[in-house]
């Protein structure tokens, strides 16, 4: 697989969340937008502005900096990567002075019980350790519904998970394999939901339990 056939590395936080969810928007190019999402573009859209780039001090900002891995097969953009001046830094070009990278992920809402984002998040962090061959210890989360950053470890567990994740990711996509619907309470969050239709699978699962019942009683 070329760099350009990579994946999107957005795409793992889909994934985490709903295997089909990932396979209706980037296999089958499905998508359908509700509040959630449409406020989440308009938040995301200027942390990706790559114009905004500034400097406070000891503190480089840069926005919407592409990035890849090739040990994952994704690529993408951070919405921000924060440069802290740090004796045990890296060079930067046109930069005097270490630097130490920490990569921010922008969320609409509340922080997740799940792992998901976290995932995104250490996507990018190893994306940027592969580019600028550095050690990202850390990364950070910040959640536009309470304004709050959290600043997330990237363990060794969590490494581990992603790069599971992102290799079920790139089996998924190279068979062209979309998962069957499981429904659960996070499919009413969902902006596919009219398009993936859990409640009809439901109903057709009940009707083929009826269907199957009723032909065991007849053969008895």
């Amino acid at each position: 697989m070329d760099q350009g056939d990579y994946l999107m590395m957005s795409g793992i936080q889909h994934f985490s969340f709903c295997r089909r969810q990932w396979a209706l928007i980037h296999l089958e190019q499905q998508w359908s937008e509700n509040l959630r999402t449409v406020e989440g573009r308009l938040l995301h859209e200027r942390c990706h502005d790559d114009s905004l780039r500034e400097k406070r001090g000891d503190l480089l900002i840069v926005r919407g900096m592409r990035v890849v891995s090739h040990r994952l097969r994704l690529s993408g953009s951070c919405d921000i990567v924060e440069f802290h001046t740090d004796p045990n830094g890296i060079t930067l070009q046109q930069e005097s002075g270490l630097w130490r990278p920490v990569p921010v992920e922008y969320k609409h809402g509340a922080p997740k019980t799940n792992n998901a984002d976290r995932l995104q998040l250490c996507a990018q962090a190893m994306a940027l350790e592969e580019m600028l061959v550095c050690d990202i210890p850390q990364g950070v989360l910040f959640y536009a519904g309470p304004h709050r950053r959290e600043q997330v470890e990237l363990t060794s567990e969590l490494r581990q998970e992603t790069q599971s994740i992102a290799d079920e990711m790139n089996g998924y996509f190279s068979r062209g394999y979309t998962p069957k619907v499981k429904p659960g309470k996070h499919c009413n969050a969902c902006s596919l939901k009219e398009l993936c239709l859990p409640a009809l699978y439901r109903r057709v699962d009940a009707a083929d339990y009826i269907q199957n019942h009723l032909k065991e009683g007849a053969a008895e």
